[in-house]
């Protein structure tokens, strides 16, 4: 599977918005682990409205920031304008074209949560051909499927959300890519096989508002997934989030794992 360049049409604002940061923790491991001077060449694949490569661009020399949605390109281009980020190449382009973008000898390489829509065993070994010697590859995601525990309120969103698009996960033309096998065993059969996991918690509490954005950043449940009844679904998850907790607060937390990957 490539990524689907449609996947997220018309949530790209929604995703800038409302999407969570990862933690400064997650960066200080990164510099340390691979000595990040300010020198290097590094690769955000996948990379959305630039969630991780604005914050990379503080630490190396450059950022290539490739996505296949050019939208999303547009979202990530504005934040770094808006922050006097010049470091970052942003470049149209996913997984399958990795050989024939250009890129420079790499560092390293980032993808956060789009390690999903790839063909993944193809993408590691492209990376093998276009990365220094002692490059890394970081995979982030939410660990296996099912096995972070969901807030309270996430049933009351899944039931919304069936009521108006059915219980199968859709994702622009198509549906939702559940891996058929764990990160970790997939990048251990890599050329990058030594493989270290690094977990960390965040504590979250949304307003409503950031709560009913969040979902309409899902490639699941975008503007476009939902079209004229985005207005009606909006409002019943509004009352139905309400009836559950009337203070219109809703507490998650957030658990990423850094898979970093090298070479033995």
């Amino acid at each position: 599977m490539t990524a689907d360049p449609h996947a997220f049409e018309s949530a790209e604002s929604q995703y800038a918005r409302f999407r969570p940061q990862y933690p400064d923790e997650l960066y200080a491991l990164l510099a340390d682990r691979f000595a990040l001077d300010g020198t290097q060449s590094a690769l955000d694949l996948g990379c959305g409205p630039g969630t991780v490569a604005l914050e990379l661009a503080g630490l190396v020399g450059t950022v290539f920031a490739v996505d296949p949605a050019a939208g999303m390109l547009e979202q990530g281009q504005a934040l770094a304008d808006e922050r006097g980020i010049r470091n970052i190449q942003w470049q149209q382009g996913d997984s399958s074209t990795l050989l024939s973008l250009g890129l420079p000898p790499l560092d390293l390489v980032v993808m956060a949560k789009s390690f999903h829509w790839m063909n993944r065993a193809q993408v590691l070994t492209d990376l093998n051909e276009i990365t220094t010697g002692r490059a890394g590859v970081v995979i982030l995601s939410a660990g296996p499927p099912g096995t972070t525990p969901l807030p309270g309120w996430a049933p009351v969103i899944a039931e919304i959300r069936a009521t108006y698009l059915g219980t199968v996960r859709r994702a622009g033309s198509g549906v939702y890519p559940e891996p058929e096998e764990t990160y970790q065993a997939t990048v251990e059969r890599s050329p990058f096989s030594t493989v270290e996991i690094v977990p960390f918690d965040q504590v979250l509490v949304r307003s409503l508002d950031e709560l009913i954005g969040l979902q309409l950043s899902n490639s699941y449940s975008t503007p476009a997934q939902l079209g004229p009844r985005q207005a009606a679904f909006e409002e019943d998850l509004r009352q139905a989030l309400l009836s559950f907790d009337p203070s219109g607060r809703y507490e998650e937390t957030i658990h990423t794992e850094a898979l970093i990957a090298t070479r033995p």
